[in-house]
């Protein structure tokens, strides 16, 4: 039998069969990558501790009543109430839950069909919560799955229990069911041929996306290097080199001009260099966590050393590459290496004990799954991460967009970020394993266990001031958990939390409505803020975050002089050609 792959294993495992790889992979293919075992073992845990609780059933049966009796009184009110009187509701939605929120939903019987279905879902996460002696994980794991299943039931995904797109069969003579047809044939036609998502087709890489103007002054094997034209006359000294995550294109920085952050900091007088990672194939499914380190990171800041001699760097990472750059200044540290100026880590954890929803796919049993699968084709595919990501907001990504292209027959306008999503890149097998085995299973950088150039690293020895973005509704960074830097490392911490999600709480260009954000600095060796308290004390601003960065960046930065020239050939890096480069164009 052949032993498990080093890379795979944190501690010593038993060797995998052939026979059982071979197995565990067309498991995880039939089960879309969610592991049978791990969601038996965590039903197990509750249904067995839950027949062993009989108090908690007596309370579960009491609510059950309770609900049942408030339908009933619920039916009596709508009987006895007028034409033009308010609507009344015996529960209400959470603030966040807009399923029923058209004024056709108080209409009877809709009104009924949707407040009952409310109370199901209220006594299912009283039923799947607070029962002692179940863990924390399989307790997650249970509610959600309980919310999934819920969520197919709910009368607002079904044209015959939908009042607002049976108001607009109604009104279009059921041309809008018709629309949608299309829509859903489209959409499976592009589906079979492995097309992206209609309207992407206006969002092409280097042409409306992706424009501002640089050169390519460095290629690895996993990387091309960007450095970006000057638009102002003098620039600040320090260069700024930006580590965005490969999970997803690099782009995302570089989106449109009117939201491009890369364009912004070019504006304001900043030499800017930007990774560019490659979609990984077959070929790289070997490359791990020390070949992103040695080809991405330190291979661009040796070339932003050549091409901007004798500076120091501002480096910003971006979800997984700051979690990179965190481990990487880290390692700088341990080996008295000064060359970066600052840090800015822009929804990245350091600590994964809490991850938020996404720790749900993350166990022994799943992440054995996904390695089984991974070893077949050598890469975790982007549709694996997609459907995760579907899974965690259902509605927003899933149940919405059946409703609105499919029964109200109104296709959604494509914009960039969206066409960005889409734009889906792959991960190596080797890489993705480490990082879900020492990150999110054993905690190791934050633990001060995780080994570059197998010497261990901690985050405590990093010396550079962080400037430290959060958003308030991220499902893959949660703010609380990417606060935890806080106590991690004792230097200047200037944290800001945004509105908007993952992405679109960091592409808040200055003049977008409905924006604002909270920030406050814990200067060094400040004593640690919990994050409660530090969303009661942080002042509130309106606007971007932006401004308040490159301001951040200008202040640790020295007097403007000349730009400098694009790549350096004498020393070793000539220009390759006109950004965005032939990486992110991979398919």
């Amino acid at each position: 039998m052949p032993a498990v792959p080093e890379y795979m294993c944190s501690a010593p495992a038993p060797a995998r069969s052939p026979l059982d790889l071979k197995f565990h992979a067309a498991l995880a293919r039939a089960s879309m990558s969610v592991s049978p075992m791990s969601q038996l073992l965590a039903m197990i845990d509750w249904a067995g501790h839950l027949a062993g609780s009989p108090g908690k059933r007596l309370e579960l049966t009491n609510l059950a009543l309770q609900h049942a009796r408030r339908i009933v009184e619920y039916l009596g009110e709508l009987a006895l109430a007028t034409p033009c009187a308010p609507a009344s509701r015996c529960v209400d939605p959470v603030a966040q839950d807009r399923r029923f929120a058209a004024e056709e939903w108080n209409l009877w019987p809709f009104n009924l069909m949707h407040q009952s279905f409310l109370l199901t879902e209220n006594w299912w996460q009283a039923a799947t919560t607070c029962v002692a002696g179940v863990s924390k994980h399989h307790e997650h794991v249970v509610s959600f799955a309980a919310r999934q299943l819920l969520d197919v039931f709910s009368p607002g995904n079904y044209l015959a229990t939908n009042p607002v797109v049976l108001r607009r069969t109604f009104e279009t003579g059921g041309f809008n069911l018709l629309h949608g047809a299309f829509n859903a044939a489209e959409d499976l036609q592009r589906l079979a041929a492995g097309e992206p998502p209609a309207g992407t087709e206006n969002f092409v890489v280097g042409r409306d996306v992706a424009l501002t103007p640089g050169k390519v002054v460095l290629r690895t094997q996993l990387m091309e290097l960007i450095q970006y034209s000057p638009t102002t006359e003098r620039v600040y000294p320090e260069p700024v080199l930006i580590v965005p995550a490969w999970i997803m294109k690099y782009y995302i920085l570089d989106l449109s001009p009117h939201n491009s952050l890369v364009k912004y900091l070019v504006g304001q007088g900043h030499t800017v260099f930007c990774i560019s990672w490659k979609n990984p194939g077959p070929a790289e499914r070997d490359m791990g966590m020390d070949d992103y380190l040695r080809l991405g990171f330190f291979a661009a800041l040796d070339a932003v050393n050549a091409i901007v001699p004798g500076r120091k760097v501002h480096a910003a990472g971006y979800c997984l590459g700051g979690t990179l750059l965190a481990i990487a200044n880290a390692a700088m540290a341990r080996d008295a290496d000064d060359r970066l100026a600052t840090m800015t880590m822009f929804t990245a954890q350091t600590d994964f004990t809490e991850p938020g929803e996404l720790a749900l796919f993350i166990d022994e049993s799943e992440v054995s799954l996904l390695e089984a699968q991974m070893e077949e084709v050598g890469y975790l595919t982007a549709g694996q991460m997609a459907g995760a990501f579907q899974l965690l907001r259902s509605y927003d990504l899933l149940w919405s967009r059946i409703v609105g292209e499919y029964l109200m027959g109104e296709r959604a306008p494509m914009n960039d970020l969206m066409a960005w999503n889409a734009d889906a890149t792959r991960m190596p097998a080797r890489m993705h394993s480490q990082y879900l085995r020492q990150l999110f299973l054993n905690d190791a950088l934050s633990e001060g266990r995780y080994r570059v150039d197998d010497r261990p690293v901690a985050l405590s020895d990093i010396d550079t001031p962080v400037f430290c973005v959060a958003t308030l509704t991220d499902h893959v960074a949660p703010w609380r958990s990417v606060h935890k830097l806080h106590y991690l490392t004792p230097v200047e911490i200037h944290f800001v939390l945004t509105k908007g999600g993952h992405n679109a709480g960091i592409v808040s260009e200055p003049g977008r409505p409905r924006r604002d954000y909270q920030s406050m600095t814990r200067e060094e060796g400040g004593n640690y803020i919990p994050p409660d308290d530090w969303l009661a004390l942080a002042p509130r601003q309106e606007g971007s975050w932006w401004p308040e960065w490159s301001a951040w960046l200008t202040a640790r930065s020295g007097t403007p002089s000349a730009p400098p020239a694009s790549g350096a050939p004498e020393r070793g890096y000539p220009l390759l050609g006109d950004a965005p480069g032939s990486y992110v164009l991979e398919k």
